[in-house]
C-alpha cells in the first residue's frame, strides 16, 4: 500500500501503466473527496493512463428509489471533476452502466469469491450498520464485488482511494490472485494509493463526512455558504472560553487548516496560541473560511464555465466511456477464454 508521503518516489519505480478509481454518484463532491482522492488524480493523469469511473450501478444499491438523484449526480460529479482540473483529453471519464462488461465480470468473479470475504469487509459492515433494514438489498450487499470487477476490468495496476476504501482494494487483490491461480494469468494484482490526508472529519466532528448528515463543505458551495459552515464548525467541547487552553488534535478546524491553508506559519501560530488559550475560535475560523474560499475560487470559476457549455460535459463522458468499452471487450475476451466459456460449440466444429 502506498501513502501520499512516499508515492512520488515509489511510484516512478513501479511498472504502472493503467489506473482505475471512481466515485458513487450520490450528489456533488466535497472537500474531503479532494484531499482524499482528487488531488492525487490530478497528478496521476499527467503520467498514466487513468480511468475515472462514475459507479452508478453501485449508487443504486442504497438509492434505488432516487433515480433522479443519481441521474443528476452523474452530471454533478463530472462537473466537479472538470472544475478541479481533470482533463478528459488525458483521462477517461466512464459511466459504469454504459459498459455492460462491468456487470458480466461482477457475476463471473462472484462465483469464485467466498461469502466470508464479503462478510469480513469492514467498510461494507460499517455501511450496512448505518443503513435501515428495509434498504439492505442484495445489490447493496454485493457492491464490493462490483468494485472488484471495476478495478480488474481495465486491468488496473494502481487504485487511488481514501483509506475507508482500502479494504475493497485488498479484496480485489485476493480475488485477482485466486482467479489467476485457477484459470491462468489474466489480471495484474493492483496496489493501493492513499491520499495526502486519508480522511477529513465532518464539520460536526464526526469521523466521516456524509452529505446526508449535512456535515460537508461542497466543492460547489459559494463563498457565503462556506463561511457560514466554517463558523458553525465543531471545535473543542472542553473549551468554554477563549482564554482556556484548547486541544488541536482531533479538532476539525485545525485539520482543515492543515489541508487547505497554504500559510503554514499562520497555522502553526494558531495552534500554539490555541493550546495556550491566547486565541479564540472566531479568529481561527475566519482565517480558515478565507483560506478555503481562496482554494475554491478557481474551482468555482471553472465549474461555472463548464455549466454554461453542457456539450463539453456530454463529450467528456461519451469519449471516455467509448475508450473504456473497447478495453472492457478485450479483457472479457481474455476472461472467457481463460475460463473456457468463450465457445460451447467448438467441440462440433
Amino acid at each position: 500500500m502506498f501513502y501520499a508521503e512516499i508515492w512520488l518516489e515509489s511510484i516512478e519505480e513501479m511498472t504502472v501503466k493503467r489506473i482505475l478509481t471512481g466515485i458513487r454518484p450520490t450528489g456533488a463532491l466535497h472537500v474531503g473527496h479532494y484531499v482524499g482522492a482528487l488531488e492525487n488524480w490530478l497528478q496521476l493523469q499527467a503520467r498514466y493512463e487513468c480511468y475515472f469511473l462514475i459507479a452508478d450501478y453501485q449508487a443504486l444499491g442504497d438509492h434505488f428509489h432516487e433515480i433522479d438523484l443519481i441521474r443528476d449526480s452523474v452530471i454533478q460529479v463530472t462537473l466537479d471533476w472538470l472544475a478541479v482540473g481533470l482533463d478528459p483529453e488525458r483521462s477517461s471519464f466512464v459511466i459504469q452502466s454504459y459498459v455492460p462488461e462491468h456487470a458480466e465480470l461482477t457475476m463471473l468473479l462472484s462465483f469464485i469469491t467466498p461469502l466470508g470475504m464479503l462478510e469480513r469487509n469492514p467498510t461494507l459492515k460499517a455501511e450496512l450498520d448505518e443503513l435501515p433494514v428495509e434498504r439492505r438489498t442484495v445489490g447493496f450487499y454485493n457492491y464490493p464485488m462490483s468494485q472488484v470487477a471495476d478495478i480488474l476490468l481495465p486491468q488496473a495496476r494502481l487504485v487511488p482511494v481514501g483509506d475507508d476504501q482500502a479494504p475493497h482494494v485488498e479484496m480485489t487483490r485476493e480475488v485477482a490472485r485466486k482467479f489467476n491461480r485457477m484459470f491462468g494469468e489474466v489480471f495484474p494484482v493492483p496496489d493501493t494509493l492513499i491520499g495526502r490526508i486519508p480522511r477529513l472529519r465532518g464539520t460536526d466532528g464526526a469521523a466521516k463526512m456524509s452529505k446526508s448528515k449535512g456535515n460537508v463543505i461542497s466543492l460547489s458551495d459559494d463563498r457565503e455558504t462556506v463561511r457560514r459552515k466554517v463558523m458553525s464548525m465543531y471545535t473543542d467541547p472542553t473549551r468554554l472560553r477563549a482564554t482556556d487552553p484548547g486541544h488541536v488534535e482531533g479538532n476539525p478546524v485545525f485539520e482543515y487548516h492543515d489541508a487547505f491553508n497554504p500559510d503554514k506559519g499562520q497555522v502553526e501560530d494558531f495552534k500554539h496560541r490555541y493550546r495556550e488559550g491566547k486565541v479564540g475560535d472566531v479568529e481561527v475560523k475566519q482565517a480558515l473560511a478565507e483560506a478555503l474560499n481562496r482554494f475554491l475560487d478557481p474551482i468555482r470559476e471553472r465549474r461555472s464555465r463548464f455549466e454554461a457549455n453542457p456539450r463539453q460535459i456530454e463529450d467528456a463522458l461519451m469519449h471516455g466511456t467509448g475508450r473504456a468499452r473497447k478495453l472492457a471487450a478485450e479483457t472479457m475476451r481474455q476472461v472467457r477464454a481463460a475460463m473456457r466459456i468463450d465457445s460451447y460449440t467448438s467441440r462440433w466444429e
